[in-house]
């Protein structure tokens, strides 16, 4: 059964993309245009499982005999959802939440296939950020590399540095949690192990 269904990652992120082809070297790519901001939540868990949905069954919608996965990834500290920064005012507010304090990342996956959701999960991973100086931070947020990242910052970047601990899955953290959708993938019979 495996072999019978195109895959494709419903995702922009070139992270997310180069974590997916660690479980499957082929597939396609197809960015999900749907409006990001419509969708309600109570939680952080519930935010990330509701964008994952929603990418995903926005292009499962027009490749039905498609697996599509859709990913994504937040960051939140204090029960605050931190997104992508804005500019660098904000990059730099939302590292300075971050020092010396552990925040936690989640990702939520979505797997549709036949144009339904077959599975909705959410992976949460504990960072632990050392005490940050004004001149990290400004030196980090100067370097560019905050803007395209939930939260303002990129562990597989100069901001390990920053890290302390992690607890859970570092790849969580890098955007997509390779062994929970690996895990699911097989369970669900999509892949073999």
């Amino acid at each position: 059964m495996p072999s019978e269904y195109r895959f494709i990652l419903a995702s922009a992120s070139p992270r997310r993309r180069e974590l997916f082809s660690i479980i499957r070297p082929d597939f396609d790519v197809e960015v999900s245009d749907v409006d990001e901001n419509s969708v309600s939540w109570t939680s952080p868990e519930e935010l990330c499982l509701a964008l994952s949905r929603l990418k995903a069954t926005d292009v499962a919608s027009r490749h039905i005999d498609s697996c599509v996965i859709g990913a994504d990834t937040i960051v939140c500290v204090d029960g605050e959802v931190l997104g992508k920064p804005h500019d660098h005012g904000d990059a730099v507010r939302m590292l300075t939440m971050l020092s010396g304090r552990s925040h936690h990342v989640l990702t939520g996956i979505c797997i549709c296939l036949g144009g339904k959701v077959i599975a909705n999960k959410c992976c949460d991973t504990e960072v632990v950020f050392k005490s940050l100086t004004t001149s990290e931070i400004n030196s980090y947020v100067s370097s560019g590399d905050p803007f395209d990242k939930a939260g303002a910052y990129g562990i597989q970047n100069s901001a390990a540095r920053f890290c302390e601990r992690i607890n859970g899955d570092f790849f969580n953290v890098v955007g997509l949690p390779v062994n929970l959708l690996y895990e699911t993938l097989v369970d669900s019979g999509l892949l073999d192990q």
